[in-house]
């Protein structure tokens, strides 16, 4: 006989999306939280990050998961997709909404499941996945970083050369796409009287612009390449400030409450954290326009 729903373990969340759509969605999953432990269904990377964060109590990759066969239009009965949406008391989806036959064949196996459509403006994207659940004002506090990847972090600094004792801006002049890159050029010149030490981060796709960076940049920087995230989390959680373009390490820069600019387009304003230790500046990508240029600056200036 199939458990009670007040006898079935907590949320089970699907949402295998990138890393900054995962992080948007932080308010929302401390929410379901509060109600019980959520088990995470993401990108096999992310779901170890959002554990070791301690914001979800479980995570596993989406693939693999049984759930995967909904986006078929196979006849054979997804037992294990089954099993697993009705050992859970909530399930909600923050992904697949677009796609009918996703949703209905989600839906025939769990018929309370939430799956959470596109936002539209006026919404942001962290606002609408709280909404989506009900929580109209989440707990926007940043994640607190645990000891123990903080030191993970300073031991990465460590061997890129930091002396343990400068305080350090974090730059991440790349982005997954070239529509949300500010040149390399315009954030050489922002940090150009900074006194802090600079550490540039460098994901996978992120090697010309931070080549750009170090070439225009004139001083000494420290250079850290594509560290696991929770080692990541642990340097931006010691750094004294974080400057960005819109991408994943920016919303966990955000998410850690370091201080942070970042710097995003018009068309994806929509995308901004959640967290109030960050600010967020309009810009053009491709181009440094003088006055975007003064707006950084201020901004910066402002946040240091």
């Amino acid at each position: 006989m199939p458990a009670s729903r007040e006898d079935r373990a907590g949320a089970l969340v699907i949402h295998p999306g990138a890393l900054g759509d995962v992080l948007l969605a932080v308010p929302a999953l401390r929410a379901l939280g509060a109600d019980g432990a959520v088990t995470l269904l993401a990108q096999p990377r992310l779901g170890r990050l959002l554990v070791a964060l301690g914001v979800v109590a479980h995570a596993e990759p989406f693939d693999g998961s049984g759930l995967d066969v909904l986006f078929t239009h196979d006849v054979v009965r997804p037992e294990r997709a089954l099993g697993r949406l009705a050992a859970a008391a909530r399930v909600v989806c923050w992904f697949g909404a677009r796609d009918p036959h996703f949703v209905a064949r989600l839906r025939a196996l769990a018929p309370d499941a939430i799956v959470a459509p596109p936002a539209t403006a006026p919404h942001v994207v962290w606002r609408h996945l709280a909404e989506s659940i009900g929580q109209r004002d989440p707990d926007r506090s940043p994640v607190i970083v645990s000891a123990r990847l903080r030191e993970r972090g300073v031991a990465a600094l460590r061997a890129a050369g930091w002396d343990g004792v400068s305080r350090f801006l974090v730059v991440h002049p790349g982005a997954g796409s070239l529509a949300k890159r500010w040149p390399a050029g315009g954030f050489a010149a922002l940090l150009a009287d900074v006194d802090d030490a600079i550490v540039v981060h460098e994901g996978p796709a992120d090697a010309d612009a931070v080549d750009g960076f170090i070439r225009t940049a004139r001083r000494r920087v420290l250079r850290i390449a594509d560290p696991p995230l929770d080692t990541l989390a642990g340097i931006l959680a010691v750094a004294a400030a974080y400057v960005g373009n819109d991408s994943g390490v920016s919303h966990l820069a955000a998410t850690v409450g370091t201080r942070s600019l970042v710097l995003f387009t018009e068309a994806l304003l929509a995308w901004i954290p959640w967290s109030p230790t960050a600010s967020c500046v309009r810009i053009t990508a491709g181009e440094l326009i003088a006055a975007e240029q003064a707006d950084v600056r201020r901004a910066l200036r402002a946040m240091l």
